[in-house]
């Protein structure tokens, strides 16, 4: 199994922020709401490299907020491209990604951040890796259709994100009602 070029993987919300400031974190990939006051927590973590992003997380416009862009999954995937070239340069390292809850757009960011490096890995396999990593993980189906694009895959990452709703709504049900109630009823309806 191949991993990233990084050999711990943290998913979180803002909330479990403070429990890594220990963790020796070397990497950072803030997904966040425009307008959000910049997080404190990152002044108690050790040396480390951050990128922020702002956008928020839905699925489709809606006045006065940001959804994902094709440009954001973009620079995303530049971030990957900063872990695996800055491979030799390190030991060990730890990437935290992470966004307002860590159930969406994180775990869509890491997700295709997976499937840029390990392009033999199946998809069904990718969706086990991030389910290992954040088990209540329910990626943002509008990035990964973009990731889906630029990482070339054919579709097969949205096919088997349509699998991952599936599993996690078996293991979860109340993703039912709370996906329903948060406007995300497009997703509950890829579910297979």
């Amino acid at each position: 199994m191949q991993s990233l070029a990084i050999s711990t993987l943290t998913i979180c919300g803002i909330e479990e922020l403070p429990a890594h400031s220990l963790r020796r974190v070397t990497h950072v990939l803030s997904l966040l709401d425009p307008g959000l006051p910049e997080i404190d927590t990152f002044g108690t973590y050790g040396e480390h490299h951050r990128v922020t992003l702002r956008f928020h997380d839905i699925l489709g416009p809606s006045q006065g907020m940001t959804p994902p862009r094709p440009d954001h999954v973009e620079q995303i995937l530049q971030f990957g491209e900063g872990l695996r070239e800055g491979l030799g340069e390190r030991v060990e390292g730890h990437l935290l990604v992470h966004c307002h809850m860590g159930i969406s757009r994180s775990t869509a960011a890491m997700l295709m951040l997976m499937a840029q490096n390990d392009t033999d890995a199946s998809e069904d396999e990718l969706f086990e890796r991030l389910r290992a990593v954040r088990p209540q993980a329910w990626p943002n189906s509008v990035m990964i259709g973009f990731a889906d694009a630029q990482l070339d895959r054919g579709g097969r990452l949205t096919e088997a994100l349509r699998r991952h709703y599936g599993h996690q709504l078996k293991g979860q049900p109340q993703y039912t009602d709370w996906m329903t109630r948060l406007g995300r009823g497009r997703e509950l309806e890829m579910a297979v």
